[in-house]
């Protein structure tokens, strides 16, 4: 038997990210994913959340020392991990799979409805009997979600969705015009079409694009026109998919820390650019805070809030707001 300590960590090579409330996620999800099997193979129930097998059997070594209140007075986890075979028992204390709050469920059945809207879904059936089974296993929690629509209005977007599906059942590149809200720019560009994505609500086409020559993702809505070209679409080889299980938003350490503040009027900022987090404050407003590797959009974004937002910091970021407003306003005069 071992217990876990921060140096076992370290040499069984757990992610140095990960907390303690998530080991304790997996640890939970962990129990009843084995009793369901009665016997789990090592390397499936690895592969299945996310660790290597030697982390694995670190985590197993964790429950050997877990004691359970009931029905003796001393009541240990029996388990075992030989010949590469988990088998659990004297654990229906915890056996139960966990069950999904109201938001989690509500957050879920939206993303999947959104999903089965799109052209050209692969195994719609099997995403509506998803959606059904998840609905009637959430009972109450799946409510508020049927009060939730998301779809797209956009005829812009509409239009995007259905060239890039064509262009992926064909092969072929896209020329796209496409708004870059971090230079507040119309950019042109050909994209050699990967595969749509929705990620936190948005859908993306991810794409081979050749005037970055790189990987990237291009939210729908954000395209201003496309035409699906005749030329073959050519993914290098060394191209590989975005990972977006973690979201789109990966800060660097160089960006400028920035807090708003903003009006009812401008809560839409919160959802339309990438934000760490936003917090609801008094008389309806919004503090947002994100990073940016330039300053200049977050200027005339603020300069377009008017008396609906203001910056909080960086200071010199809000007098340069200040300064710009002034010499606005120094040219009506």
């Amino acid at each position: 038997m071992t217990t876990d300590t921060p140096e076992r960590s370290a040499r069984a090579g757990r992610p140095a990210g990960e907390t303690a409330t998530d080991r304790l996620q997996r640890l939970l999800a962990l129990v009843p994913y084995v009793l369901s099997r009665r016997v789990a193979d090592m390397a499936e129930t690895a592969a299945a959340f996310g660790v290597t097998e030697r982390e694995l059997v670190d985590d197993l070594n964790l429950l050997w020392c877990v004691e359970l209140r009931s029905p003796d007075p001393y009541c240990p986890i029996d388990l075992s991990y030989e010949g590469g075979e988990i088998v659990v028992s004297e654990a229906e204390a915890i056996g139960r799979p966990l069950r999904l709050g109201v938001d989690e469920a509500s957050a879920l059945l939206i993303a999947l409805r959104m999903l089965s809207d799109l052209p050209d879904v692969g195994n719609r059936p099997a995403l509506a009997r998803t959606i059904a089974k998840l609905e009637a296993a959430s009972g109450a929690a799946a409510g508020p979600s049927s009060q939730v629509a998301v779809q797209v209005d956009d005829v812009a977007a509409e239009a995007a969705v259905t060239a890039v599906t064509d262009a992926l059942s064909r092969g072929r590149r896209v020329h796209i015009r496409y708004y870059v809200p971090g230079r507040d720019e119309a950019t042109e560009r050909d994209v050699d079409p990967m595969r749509l994505v929705v990620s936190e609500g948005r859908s993306y086409l991810e794409g081979w694009c050749r005037r970055a020559d790189a990987v990237r993702l291009f939210r729908l809505d954000r395209i201003l026109a496309i035409e699906v070209l005749d030329s073959t679409a050519e993914v290098p080889g060394e191209a590989e998919h975005r990972d977006v299980d973690h979201g789109l938003f990966r800060p660097s350490a160089e960006d400028v820390h920035v807090v708003l503040e903003v009006g009812p009027p401008g809560h839409w900022v919160a959802s339309y650019y990438p934000s760490e987090n936003s917090t609801n404050l008094a008389d309806g407003w919004l503090r947002i805070t994100l990073r940016t590797p330039d300053t200049r959009w977050v200027r005339r974004l603020a300069l377009r809030l008017g008396e609906d937002g203001r910056v909080v910091s960086p200071p010199e970021l809000a007098e340069q707001v200040l300064a710009d407003a002034m010499a606005a306003i120094s040219n009506y005069q």
